[in-house]
């Protein structure tokens, strides 16, 4: 994981850790990957704009792994 030097928290994701993902992954890992905070990406999936496919799953939201890494330009 990359850190961020002011304060030490770990920002974004590796190329190594996103395709090391299971296929499907919650809505907060993704944000991580995209660089979106929890309040804009849950946002933006509660009105269906969220730059890749989101499932709905009851209360929780996941999204497909593929998508995610196609939106990244990692697709295998």
């Amino acid at each position: 994981m990359r850190e961020d030097v002011t304060d030490g928290r770990s920002k974004g994701m590796s190329r190594e850790e996103l395709l090391a993902l299971p296929v499907a992954i919650d809505l907060d890992t993704s944000n991580r990957a995209l660089g979106l905070g929890r309040s804009k990406g849950y946002e933006l999936a509660k009105r269906g704009e969220y730059p890749c496919k989101v499932l709905r799953l009851g209360n929780a939201y996941r999204v497909v792994t593929a998508d995610l890494l196609d939106l990244l330009g990692l697709a295998a």
